[in-house]
């Protein structure tokens, strides 16, 4: 669900034109924070993204602690990290063109108590 708000359109200079404040640029990096530990999270994340719809899965590229990268279709690349935080695990995730799995990877996690 994407949010408006009544600005100027930087594109066409009039204002009291809608924008839509859910730009590419916001969505590129994500985060979340989850009860789930790191490593929980990138075994998820492994998990997920080879089984989206064969257009949209990434396959795991490389590894290290906390972190994963995946490579999708066309060399799009998922970076997903994950490290603890007060209240859980902060997980991060970017991509360009991949923000919509992404999104609902970040849903899929246990939410922070």
């Amino acid at each position: 669900m994407s949010r408006l708000t009544q600005a100027p359109c930087p594109a066409h200079s009039q204002p009291g034109r809608f924008i839509s404040m859910n730009s590419q640029r916001s969505r590129t990096l994500q985060e979340a924070v989850t009860a789930d530990s790191p490593e929980e999270v990138i075994a998820a994340a492994k998990v997920f993204f080879p089984r989206r719809n064969s257009v949209y899965a990434a396959f795991l590229e490389k590894e290290g602690k906390g972190w994963a990268t995946f490579r999708g279709q066309g060399g799009e690349e998922i970076a997903i990290g994950a490290a603890q935080a007060d209240g859980g695990t902060r997980v991060t995730g970017s991509t360009y063109l991949f923000d919509q799995q992404v999104a609902r990877f970040l849903s899929s996690l246990t939410p922070a108590a």
